[in-house]
């Protein structure tokens, strides 16, 4: 959906923003550009929609070369998410989801069905928040709304420049599960920007580290990363605990469960034991593991019947597994 074929953007004061960089992202996959401050993420992005121009290469949006087509038409096909989110004040939040929408010239029925389509996607009521004006919303709900807007002529990419970095933690982890509950029904092609490589690992698909100058460092999966660095710079910065990152992208291996004893099922054990669901990752199952009283967790299915028991040195079996054997993609 999205190709950087040799793109570069030097500034009139000749520093270099972004040298030579090839980027394929996927239809419905998750692109993110993570790297240290400087690093030319947020350049990369904004070159995609030419809010900024780059000085040479060629960018294509599912195969068109955007460097040749109306840049304001072209930003119309794109949804753009801020960190600073960029409500209009002075309007409503129904206005403000249906800013694409009316300059596109839909009729107000078609908008409106739109702008209470949206607002439901975005778990907010229409009936409770259309009418109300941004600054009668949480910051976590007015990103929400910054989603809806984005999303608001259904466009089939998505550039999200840091949009859950001013927020606070607790709220933070929840919109980025709402963004990945929110992916997964309508499969957009997202480029997210960030610095946070927590946020990298859990929601992209693929993480493209970019170093100092805007050279790409890795392009791979979350596992891939973390598993295998490219170089030290990358192990540098995804930094010493990657072992621990990596379980969250690595699933719970059935074929490492122990049997469920005769004890266990009977409920002979001084305390219940834990419980994480199989299509759970290991770091769920470490979670449970250090609130066991008996050091073990029972693995349970769709309909919450054990299937197995998962020891700590079956945990530490499949972390070294994932560690040494070259990753085939995130979990």
């Amino acid at each position: 959906m999205i190709r950087l074929d040799a793109v570069s953007k030097v500034f009139p004061n000749g520093s270099v923003a972004v040298a030579d960089l090839d980027l394929e992202v996927a239809e419905g996959e998750i692109c993110v550009l993570v790297g240290p401050s400087g690093c030319g993420k947020t350049t990369t992005m904004r070159m995609v929609n030419r809010l900024i121009e780059p000085t040479s290469g060629r960018i294509y949006l599912d195969g068109d070369d955007v460097t040749t087509v109306d840049p304001v038409a072209l930003r119309r096909r794109i949804g753009y998410v801020i960190q600073q989110i960029g409500l209009f004040p002075h309007q409503t939040i129904g206005a403000n989801v249906a800013t694409v929408p009316r300059l596109l010239g839909w009729d107000r029925r078609r908008t409106g069905q739109r702008v209470e389509e949206l607002l439901d996607l975005v778990g907010l009521d229409p009936a409770v928040y259309r009418d109300r004006y941004p600054h009668q919303l949480s910051g976590g709900q007015r990103q929400r709304v910054g989603v809806a807007r984005a999303l608001g002529a259904d466009p089939p990419v998505l550039l999200m420049d840091e949009p859950f970095g001013a927020i606070d933690p607790i709220t933070r982890e929840r919109l980025q599960s709402e963004f990945l509950r929110l992916q997964s029904e309508v499969r957009k092609t997202v480029v997210f920007v960030t610095h946070d490589i927590e946020e990298a690992v859990r929601l992209g698909d693929r993480i493209a580290i970019l170093a100092d100058g805007g050279v790409l460092a890795q392009y791979a999966s979350p596992a891939e990363v973390l598993g295998h660095p490219a170089s030290s710079f990358v192990s540098d910065f995804v930094g010493a605990d990657r072992g621990v990152k990596r379980l969250r992208v690595t699933p719970i291996d059935p074929n490492l469960l122990e049997p469920m004893g005769d004890a266990d099922l009977g409920g002979g054990l001084a305390a219940p034991l834990p419980t994480v669901p199989l299509d759970g990752t290991l770091q769920d199952a470490l979670s449970a593991v250090l609130l066991s009283d008996d050091g073990r967790v029972a693995v349970v299915d769709d309909g919450g019947r054990a299937v197995g028991l998962l020891s700590p040195a079956a945990l530490h079996a499949a972390t070294r597994a994932s560690l040494d054997e070259p990753a085939a993609g995130q979990a």
